[in-house]
């Protein structure tokens, strides 16, 4: 049974388990919903970087941090689509294209548009994330047979003014209320080591778990604190206040138990991970990663180096299945 109405009480207990049992309980979760031993292979592009008028604490993509990062225009739909086919032939079956936007403007639509019929057209999967939605757009990118969407609560509730001032908890509940009514998947997850605590680790799994449908795909990020960022600067100078990869780890294992038929993302930080902490997330539930050398603007572990990592663990790529063509955009 999939439940909607997890207590923090529950999420907490899970938290507090033993950490070889919690590992065992969400391996056992994750076989009884999931493939075992096959991990999705996304690829992410920043499609529009830098100049975000947001001051989310984390991003280096944001006017309010000093990273000297520049701000972009939006890529051309041909070249969007070229790094598509390059991804596929590395072997990702899903193509996640990020813009560093509050929202959409209604000109970009066009062009947005086209990208995912274009990359639909190609049999990956399509993941788009551009901030803020009106319904109208959300339906747009519907009727050109966008798979999912992406839309990070990025923390707990309470803890959530404290990394992000300029839109509010209830606006992203918003937005990932006009991507359900559209029929589109929703991508929902967020970013631990950011300074908060067991608590609002909780919080976060619990917000996420009791949404009125779990999230499809939950990304479970470890911040890469990038110097001239709010919460970069705050922990190069407080380093302890790190997450450890223990308690990633058990923030994974909870996710998979709180959401059973969700795709749990080993997102961002995977590039200063050991292979022993992957392999024990992979483990606790995690079932798809983001490959190639970057992440939007911060590195990742790479094609090369995933590769070598999957055949010592005896991992192979998920294939996508889904529908493409005419009937994409039924």
């Amino acid at each position: 049974m999939i439940r909607t109405d997890w207590t923090r009480e529950e999420i907490a207990a899970l938290f507090d388990l033993p950490f070889m049992e919690l590992v065992y309980q969400a391996a056992t979760v994750h076989r009884a919903n999931h493939p075992a031993n096959e991990v999705q292979l996304s690829t992410l592009l920043s499609i529009k970087t830098g100049g975000c008028p947001e001051d989310c604490g984390y991003c280096n993509q944001s006017v309010s941090a000093e990273t000297g990062l520049k701000a972009t225009k939006l890529m051309d739909v041909r070249a969007v689509l070229q790094a598509a086919a390059q991804a596929k032939d590395n072997g990702s079956s899903r193509f996640c294209m990020g813009a560093a936007w509050r929202n959409p403007k209604d000109r970009d639509m066009p062009a947005i548009v086209e990208m995912v019929k274009g990359v639909r057209q190609m049999g990956m999967e399509t993941c788009m994330t551009l901030g803020m939605l009106t319904e109208r757009q959300a339906a747009m990118l519907a009727e050109a047979g966008l798979d999912y969407y992406n839309h990070n609560i990025d923390t707990s509730p309470e803890r959530y003014g404290e990394v992000i001032t300029t839109r509010t908890f209830e606006d992203r509940l918003e937005t990932l209320e006009h991507v359900r009514d559209a029929g589109i998947n929703v991508c929902c997850g967020g970013i631990v080591g950011m300074g908060e605590t067991r608590g609002d680790r909780v919080g976060f799994i619990h917000a996420l778990a009791t949404l009125p449908k779990h999230p499809d795909s939950v990304p479970v990020n470890a911040l890469v604190p990038v110097k001239g960022t709010v919460l970069g600067d705050m922990l190069h100078d407080t380093p302890l206040a790190k997450i450890d990869e223990i308690e990633f780890v058990r923030t994974v294992a909870v996710a998979r138990v709180a959401m059973p038929q969700s795709m749990v993302r080993l997102s961002a930080g995977r590039e200063s991970m050991s292979d022993e902490t992957q392999a024990l997330c992979f483990m606790a539930g995690a079932n798809s990663i983001f490959t190639g050398d970057k992440l939007l603007t911060t590195g990742n572990a790479g094609d090369d180096k995933d590769a070598a990592l999957f055949a010592r663990l005896g991992v192979s790529a998920m294939q996508a299945e889904i529908k493409v063509g005419l009937e994409a955009a039924e």
